[in-house]
């Protein structure tokens, strides 16, 4: 057996050994564990099954980490993107009013449109069509996008008829899920894995010793549906030109974060060819949008390749067997559904807090002394957290930076596939 993993793996050829793929499995699962909890408790908002969706994101996460170690044979896990499910819930569904099984038919378009342009090669085109400023915008509007959400959840961000919003009272459930956000933070201080699922743990503890939570009848499960949510998805009422705005702002999304995470991580691990370039990245953005598609027909918003695989190959994981591992741990996770679903929102809002400092970072690659890249770059950051719109931030960002390239006679500048995202960004409003 051991023999079999070193040689269909390449373990050896990558100065890698069994041991410290299993140990690199687990430290990824660890540190991505969290979506087991977050993820249903987002999407629940819009009517979804929260138990199936358990499910759900334990099986598709399972699926697409264990397709990527098997036919990419890369250290990567995949996994409902946060911002993404974000997205779904509350843009598509909450905002525009829009049925969570038509949101499931964009989502399994935008990963279909995904796919054609990573087969035809126009994927780099679009990804360098895009300013940098403006892609770093993208990651920092969408963290505090997600932090706000995490605040309204936890009780600290209210409604308030005459501000708009206002800071909420420190209520008993308050201060438990800030108990939590404690022990994220310590964990992150000192430099453990499973931060966040750590802290999810104690708070949904605290809720359960107080009397806030009751305890579910079993912790575990050896039933598992999909039956709410699968192949539930309805495609063809997605296809109408009112949701074209929200499917490339979807597939925007997804392919920034995926093209993100994995070259940071492919680099990482050291899985590049000597010009520096990614080995088999087609391949694996392939099965970023196939997941991105089964998914959908199993209920579950977009799923894309997560950052947090950084952690297992900072513990040295190297081949497909770190991603089969960490699928094996998800896969596992599934008997423990009766107790994933009594976690309140209040103890994985701290966790959304903590993603979106996380992604907040990203501002430091923005030059605001440009004003031609700053502006654009602000109206997206601003607008997309206080229209409570992702999509709608984007395309008031796109649409400033050709205006103001625009002005300044620098029509050069713009390439012309941002004309088409130019194109789109209009649409999104004049067909709202």
């Amino acid at each position: 057996m051991k023999q079999f993993l070193n040689r269909y793996f390449q373990i050896e050829q990558r100065k890698s050994n069994v041991k410290t793929e299993l140990i690199a499995g687990t430290t990824t699962f660890l540190a991505m564990a969290y979506i087991m909890f977050v993820h249903p408790n987002i999407l629940a908002v819009t009517g979804m099954d929260k138990t199936a969706l358990i499910s759900a994101t334990c099986v598709v996460t399972a699926a697409a980490t264990f397709l990527v170690g098997v036919i990419a044979r890369a250290p990567i896990a995949m996994a409902p993107g946060m911002g993404l499910n974000a997205f779904f819930a509350y843009s598509l569904v909450m905002g525009e009013g829009i049925r969570w099984e038509t949101a499931l038919g964009i989502v399994f378009i935008s990963g279909f449109i995904f796919a054609v342009l990573t087969g035809l090669g126009l994927r780099r085109q679009l990804v360098e069509a895009i300013p940098s400023s403006l892609v770093s915008a993208m990651t920092v509007g969408i963290g505090l996008f997600i932090a706000l959400i995490g605040f309204v959840n936890l009780g600290l961000i209210v409604h308030n008829d005459q501000t708009l919003i206002a800071a909420g009272p420190l209520t008993p459930t308050v201060m438990i899920g800030l108990a939590g956000f404690l022990v994220m933070l310590l964990f992150e201080i000192k430099k453990v894995s499973g931060a966040m699922i750590a802290g999810i743990f104690v708070a949904t503890l605290l809720a359960m010793v107080f009397g806030y939570v009751q305890m579910p009848s079993s912790l575990f499960s050896a039933e598992f549906r999909l039956a709410p949510l699968s192949f539930k998805l309805d495609i063809l009422g997605a296809l109408k030109w009112s949701f074209m705005g929200a499917i490339f702002s979807l597939m925007f999304m997804d392919m920034f974060d995926s093209i993100g995470s994995l070259v940071g991580c492919c680099h990482q691990a050291k899985l590049t060819d000597r010009e520096g370039r990614i080995e088999g990245l087609d391949r694996l953005l392939a099965l970023d949008a196939s997941a991105t598609m089964m998914g959908a027909v199993l209920g579950t918003s977009t799923t894309t390749a997560f950052v947090e695989s950084a952690a297992g190959i900072e513990q040295g994981g190297r081949t497909g067997l770190t991603a089969v591992v960490t699928a094996g741990w998800f896969l596992l996770g599934l008997i423990f559904i009766p107790l994933i679903a009594v976690v309140p929102a209040y103890a994985t809002a701290p966790a959304l807090i903590l993603v979106g400092f996380f992604m907040v970072r990203e501002i430091k690659s923005i030059d605001f002394g440009d004003f031609e890249n700053g502006i654009p770059a602000f109206i997206i950051i601003t607008m997309i957290a206080l229209s409570y719109s992702i999509s709608t931030g984007l395309a008031f960002g796109f649409i400033s930076y050709v205006v103001l390239k625009g002005i300044n006679r620098k029509w050069v500048e713009i390439k012309p596939a941002l004309w088409v995202v130019f194109g789109l960004s209009i649409l999104h409003f004049v067909i709202q």
